[in-house]
């Protein structure tokens, strides 16, 4: 299974903006994007130039990639599915990533980070309408139900992690009930449902040249 092997933190401060890579560890005082809010590299304390309008373009799409932790690849495959499909080709394509399985286990508090939802997947610990599914990129639907499998120590660190991450918030096209570790999508997510700024126009322009 192919991921970013790259240090998140990195990516953070290459972005120039907290992507929320790490679970609780963004959150707290041991962030290292606090602690050097510049870009890495030996050129990273230099003062930058105006950026281009294809820099700019091409920094949201790959912020937008390394926070659904999606290749280069993937992400393109899943523009052109978006620009076959009716309604605003950007709007689309963060359905698409929305509502990726990985992406729904982090929304609904089960895990720290898409990485940590991404490897409850791969695991097989989540089915979805009662059989087991171990695809992070499977795509979910409305009246979909998710749920979680495992033993019962498991289960109880899962729980545990929804507690301690629940002032995150879950979105609205779903209906958590973590008593129970289930989610149940109540209809597809829109652009307000993201939870985060991203401008989808920058992409489509950059894969409009």
């Amino acid at each position: 299974m192919a991921r970013t092997t790259t240090a998140l933190c990195r990516l953070c401060r290459r972005e120039g903006e907290k992507l929320f890579l790490k679970g609780t560890k963004c959150t707290s005082d041991k962030c290292a994007f606090l602690k050097r809010e510049y870009a890495p590299g030996q050129h990273g304390q230099q003062r930058r130039r105006k950026s281009s309008d294809y820099a700019v373009q091409l920094r949201e799409k790959q912020k937008t990639k390394r926070v659904y932790g999606v290749l280069e690849k993937q992400f393109k495959n899943y523009f052109k599915k978006a620009e076959k499909s009716k309604g605003a080709t950007g709007e689309v394509l963060l359905q698409l990533l929305e509502r990726r399985l990985d992406n729904v286990v982090f929304r609904a508090c089960f895990s720290a980070s898409r990485n940590a939802a991404r490897q409850m997947v791969g695991h097989r610990f989540v089915k979805v309408n009662g059989r087991k599914v171990n695809i992070p990129s499977f795509l979910v639907s409305k009246g979909d139900e998710i749920t979680i499998a495992g033993d019962g120590k498991q289960l109880k660190e899962i729980k545990n992690t929804a507690k301690v991450v629940e002032d995150r918030g879950t979105p609205e096209w779903m209906e958590v009930a973590t008593d129970a570790l289930a989610v149940k999508i109540l209809r597809m997510p829109e652009k307000k449902d993201i939870g985060m700024v991203i401008e989808e126009n920058l992409i489509v322009e950059l894969y409009s040249k």
